[in-house]
């Protein structure tokens, strides 16, 4: 049951998050601090949209029992990628950042969808 009970609360602030993200990164002309940073990170106004709609795909996936591993493998190697470009950057303290949100899908992964009963 608790086990139930975690996987539940990461798997809402996973989808929160990824689709916070998601909308935050297609909205990066509003937000001057998030443009400096993708840019520090060598990412091109270019492909900064496909960087949003790809995080909330990712949040779609998560919510799906079929596609929640898939979800998860993409969001974990998401930030894999992220803390790559900070490391290449120079950003060591950005790619620290990161861990906690690396663990996350992993945890997820071994703990399984919330809602689907399995065979003990």
């Amino acid at each position: 049951m608790a086990k139930s009970i975690i996987s539940l609360i990461l798997l809402l602030v996973s989808v929160f998050l990824a689709f916070k993200h998601g909308w935050d990164t297609l909205n990066y002309k509003n937000n001057p601090a998030s443009l400096k940073m993708m840019s520090e990170l060598g990412i091109s106004a270019s492909i900064i949209p496909f960087f949003g709609a790809f995080t909330i795909g990712i949040g779609i996936l998560l919510l799906i029992p079929k596609t929640f591993f898939l979800g998860n493998v993409l969001n974990a190697i998401s930030i894999v990628v992220i803390m790559a470009l900070a490391i290449r950057a120079g950003n060591f303290k950005m790619a620290f950042i990161e861990i906690p949100f690396l663990i996350i899908p992993l945890v997820m992964i071994w703990l399984k969808y919330p809602f689907v009963k399995t065979a003990v």
